[in-house]
């Protein structure tokens, strides 16, 4: 069976559908997974062993989509995140079993739609995403391994080995990984000068290594942290592809972050997360935790309310000192 599963968003959201598509695999090998992506998301797709083939949807033009689908003779979908040009262009592919949530005015080109009402934050985005494959295979295992992406040893090293050499970092070191940074689709963070105060409290400890970590467009966040001085901090501006930076940080101790793309990644390969959400129910860890084991999850709600989000920093500082 070929079966597309759409999720053409961001990097975070991607990876919240990875465990849809590895379970679509694994109850039936011979089933052809094809990933529907934007192209951000292209190359990390392609390097997962349990998708077969990857559409790239990089148009406006819904015939362009249409022919792209008709090329791969698909026969069901599975959209995990819709849109009017995606569902529309199923249709008119002749997709007989299509599969979405029962949102938005694009269902009515579904001929299966699920009410999940996501907005009620019952259970997790990749909770969500799974529940939609039993739509497809009624007695399909959701299971899936923590990590769900495992990079061969020999190549781990070589990234790290590499980085370290590079930076001349010792190898005796724990990495502690700060990414101010975020997509524009956290709905709380801290501002540069407070992941500074955090990272200070690592400095010149000697079995720490700080590493701040940069993504494309991040220049003023970089130029930030550099005038601020930190001594023996790394900056680091990720090169290559999304894999190759999912390869790095998978040798990392901790990556600290705002719930974003690059926090879903280095839970994706397994590394310990300490990730900072906005204290509101659609943008709460409820929602948004990774698909990473929980116990190597330290998910933070950051306070709405000035006051107490002063107050909750401190907290986070003292936890800090203590790691």
């Amino acid at each position: 069976m070929n079966i597309l599963v759409v999720r053409n968003d961001k990097l975070g959201d991607f990876i919240t559908a990875l465990p849809t598509m590895y379970v679509l695999k694994q109850y039936e090998p011979k089933n052809k997974i094809i990933a529907c992506v934007s192209p951000l998301n292209k190359s990390l797709a392609e390097s997962m062993p349990f998708i077969d083939k990857v559409i790239v949807d990089d148009t406006n033009s819904v015939l362009v989509l249409v022919k792209k689908l008709r090329n791969e003779n698909i026969d069901a979908s599975i959209t995990l995140f819709s849109n009017t040009k995606v569902a529309l262009a199923q249709f008119l592919a002749g997709i007989k079993i299509r599969i979405a949530p029962a949102t938005k005015i694009a269902q009515i080109f579904y001929n299966h739609r699920i009410k999940q009402r996501r907005s009620l934050v019952k259970m997790a985005e990749f909770e969500y995403n799974l529940q939609l494959a039993k739509a497809l295979f009624p007695n399909i295992d959701l299971s899936f391994p923590s990590p769900i992406v495992t990079i061969e040893e020999k190549q781990k090293e070589k990234s790290y080995n590499e980085f370290i050499q590079k930076y001349k970092i010792s190898k005796e070191k724990k990495i502690i990984a700060f990414h101010p940074g975020f997509g524009g689709s956290s709905d709380a963070n801290w501002t540069v000068q407070e992941y500074i105060e955090l990272a200070r409290l690592f400095v010149g400890r000697a079995e720490y290594q700080v590493v701040f970590t940069f993504g494309p467009g991040e220049d003023d966040l970089y130029d930030a942290v550099k005038e601020a001085g930190l001594k023996d901090a790394v900056l680091y501006k990720s090169e290559g592809t999304i894999m190759d930076f999912a390869t790095l940080i998978s040798s990392f101790r901790l990556f600290v972050s705002t719930s974003t793309g690059t926090y879903h990644l280095a839970a994706m390969v397994g590394t310990p997360t300490m990730t900072f959400f906005a204290d509101s129910l659609f943008a709460s860890s409820k929602r948004w935790k990774s698909i990473s084991e929980e116990k190597i999850q330290n998910n933070k709600m950051i306070p709405l309310e000035q006051s107490r989000r002063k107050e909750f920093f401190e907290t986070i500082k003292k936890e800090i000192a203590e790691f």
